[in-house]
């Protein structure tokens, strides 16, 4: 239960695209906030992007335009669509899920992006 197991990451290069996706557990994926934050080396964990249970989808300014959230409710996976990657989006990826009701928040283990420039 509250599981989520992320996948895609990988090294590739400047402008070229990547998506990652999270598999979350069934119980947690209806009703969460998913998201996905990023940590890069010295620096704090920040957001990325979110979608609420509604579809409704925030992102850093940092990524706006160039990454998209979305959901598959039938498959109860959150992918992110990261597109004319830079150098500087290089970090570690966790998947992210926020049960509001509960106030109860699940991490995945992260993976890796590295953009060469």
């Amino acid at each position: 239960q509250g599981q989520l197991v992320e996948s895609g990451g990988g090294l590739v290069q400047a402008g070229e695209s990547l998506t990652l996706s999270c598999a979350a557990s069934p119980d947690i994926f209806s009703i969460a906030i998913m998201g996905w934050y990023r940590q890069a080396p010295g620096q704090q964990r920040a957001v990325v992007a979110i979608t609420s249970s509604n579809g409704n989808t925030n992102y850093a300014p940092s990524v706006k335009g160039r990454f998209t959230i979305s959901r598959d409710n039938a498959k109860n996976t959150v992918y992110v669509q990261m597109n004319s990657l830079k150098p500087e989006d290089t970090a570690v990826y966790y998947c992210y899920a926020y049960l509001p009701a509960f106030s109860r928040t699940y991490w995945g283990q992260g993976t890796q992006v590295t953009v060469s420039s």
